[in-house]
């Protein structure tokens, strides 16, 4: 018995060295080698001040800019809370929180389609990325508040659109923050 009691302690340490401590830092040390950038975050830093993650949504409520999608993550793009909503389709705190949405983006822009990913929250609740359709549905708002034509505003929406990954993976999307500094960039608010 006391056999087999040192020999699973020992296990249990060797175990936890290699695995619990020396693997995470061999992982981890090559990211940073590798994959620098994305190691630390895909953070975005301008002038010395933090801005924010390529890989985080967070909101933006100016009509200037474009917004991203609603998020369920505790109080709202709050990271140490990432998770969907677990709400069904017929939770009537769900249904109720959408048609406020659909109300208050028809209110925008009256006649066009919603598309669904700007009344539903990702499973994270920090997805940074809409849809092309998404970006297009807001583009007269943001071309308006910025006094820009709308033509000029699609064309920073398509400048910023990425790809299916590897050309069949997912779907195009548009990341929120990199298209808002874009507009920053080009035609900084007033």
């Amino acid at each position: 018995m006391k056999k087999n009691l040192l020999i699973s302690v020992r296990f249990t340490l060797a175990t936890t060295l290699l695995l619990g401590i020396l693997y995470p830092l061999a992982v981890t040390g090559l990211a940073h080698l590798l994959f620098p950038r994305r190691a630390n975050g895909s953070l975005i830093e301008r002038n010395g001040t933090l801005i924010g993650s390529r890989l985080l949504g967070q909101p933006f409520s100016a009509p200037g800019y474009f917004r991203s999608r609603p998020s369920a993550a505790g109080t709202g793009y709050d990271p140490t809370q990432s998770g969907g909503s677990n709400l069904g389709p017929t939770n009537a705190v769900l249904v109720a929180r959408v048609k406020e949405s659909v109300r208050r983006l028809r209110a925008e822009n009256p006649g066009a389609s919603i598309p669904v990913d700007l009344v539903t929250a990702s499973g994270s609740g920090l997805d940074p990325d809409i849809s092309p359709a998404a970006a297009e549905f807001q583009v007269p708002r943001v071309a308006r508040e910025r006094g820009m034509s709308e033509e000029q505003v699609r064309a920073l929406v398509r400048r910023n659109t990425a790809g299916r990954q590897f050309g069949f993976l997912g779907e195009p999307r548009v990341n929120v923050l990199e298209l808002n500094l874009a507009l920053d960039a080009t035609h900084p608010m007033h």
